[in-house]
């Protein structure tokens, strides 16, 4: 059982491998929600992520014997990292399963801390269950990333210091996975005030705790489509849920869009780079429905890849209208692309690129397709400019980014 023990007991051993996150008021992310907002930086942990808590404390836990046989465990990155760097401090071997759809740059952070990495399967559950089978096989120590109880007692250790730091807290977010992060939260945060509500966040594409939670039972879902991989589970931990039943007040889920653009909010409003599973409690805030709340979101990881970050980057702007595209008809005269630069040159529009099509009709001298890709303020100066374009008769259309995430 998770007992007030235990956690005090993890919070005290998980601060020999942690950095101290301490709380950061968001005056943005308070304004645009009418609460008092604070964020727990996860992201900043050395790993780049929380899971190093949970690690850490469950092989703290084992006897040397069970770590003498070597460790093994599955995930996408964050717990992945947290089990290589714990097993480093110990001076054991581990082995990680990690699914072939894992960005490049967790994979290498966590070959980085001595471990040997296995890619297998294209979602966590497969990799999991192959992880299981060369534990069987060679003797490992199964380290699971959620579904144990000594891991999510090192996770609650966040609530711990939430609770110390921020005694008035009325809401924490938390984001769901397989659940043991939301399950050591809340447990802890319960024990220690029952009247903190604790609102598990997951990805509309794995939300695979709310629909355990809406059936009463374990559900498995037929699959785990988002861009939160760090959180893209089909079965949450049977461990685990008799506790998220208890402890958890609602279940939010998120689309993959929101995510984008909360990344752009808090790069820009806090100078953070949070991964997709972490920016799952920014995006939330918005789904709250209360006001004049202390409210705290955990931003899990960081540990997102470089190409990752530049496609997240420009699908929010395009889904902020920050940045679009608009196709012009002209005739095909000197001059003409001069008139059309000078006219969006007085609305401060910034050209980005250009694509001058002089094939767009059988005709050419009749008419050509210019096709602008703009920098502007946001949805309002972008009509403007589409208003102007159409005044001067250009014929202006705004072209959809080909893109997965933005409709």
């Amino acid at each position: 059982m998770l007992t007030l023990e235990k956690f005090e007991e993890a919070s005290e051993i998980v601060k020999k491998v942690t950095t101290e996150t301490k709380l950061v008021y968001s005056e943005y992310f308070s304004k645009q929600t009418g609460n008092k907002v604070f964020l727990k930086p996860e992201n900043m942990q050395y790993t780049g992520a929380y899971k190093v808590r949970g690690a850490y404390y469950k092989i703290s836990t084992l006897s040397p014997e069970a770590r003498e046989k070597g460790l093994i465990t599955a995930s996408a990155g964050n717990h992945a990292q947290g089990v290589a760097y714990a097993a480093q401090i110990f001076g054991v071997k581990a082995t990680i399963v990690m699914p072939t759809v894992t960005p490049l740059m967790k994979i290498n952070r966590t070959r980085s801390y001595g471990a040997e990495v296995e890619l297998f399967g294209d979602v966590y559950d497969e990799a999991c269950e192959h992880a299981y089978h060369l534990a069987e096989e060679h003797g490992y120590t199964m380290i699971h990333p959620f579904n144990d109880l000594d891991v999510a007692t090192g996770q609650g250790s966040i609530a711990m210091e939430i609770i110390k730091e921020l005694p008035t807290v009325d809401y924490i977010l938390v984001p769901i996975g397989g659940g043991g992060l939301c399950t050591g939260v809340s447990t802890l945060a319960k024990m220690l005030n029952p009247k903190i509500k604790v609102i598990g966040v997951e990805p509309e594409g794995a939300a695979c705790m709310k629909a355990s939670m809406e059936a009463g039972h374990i559900v498995t879902l037929p699959s785990a489509k988002t861009i939160a991989d760090g959180t893209a589970v089909k079965t949450p931990g049977d461990l685990l849920f008799p506790y998220i039943q208890e402890n958890v007040d609602e279940i939010v889920t998120i689309k993959d869009e929101e995510l984008i653009v909360a990344f752009l909010d808090l790069m820009e409003n806090h100078k953070m780079v949070a991964e997709n599973s972490g920016l799952l409690t920014i995006a939330a805030l918005r789904h709250l429905g209360v006001q004049n709340k202390k409210v705290v979101s955990i931003i899990s990881g960081g540990n997102m890849d470089v190409i990752t970050m530049s496609s997240v980057v420009q699908h929010g702007l395009f889904a902020r209208s920050r940045i679009f595209t608009v196709s012009v008809l002209l005739p095909d005269k000197p001059g003409q692309l001069v008139n059309v630069a000078s006219l969006l040159a007085e609305k401060n529009a910034n050209v980005i690129r250009l694509e001058h099509n002089q094939f767009f009709s059988i005709n050419r001298n009749d008419l050509v397709e210019l096709r602008i890709t703009l920098e502007a303020e946001g949805p309002e100066h972008k009509q403007e400019l589409v208003d102007t374009l159409e005044r001067e008769g250009y014929r202006p259309k705004v072209v959809q980014p080909k893109g997965t995430y933005v409709s």
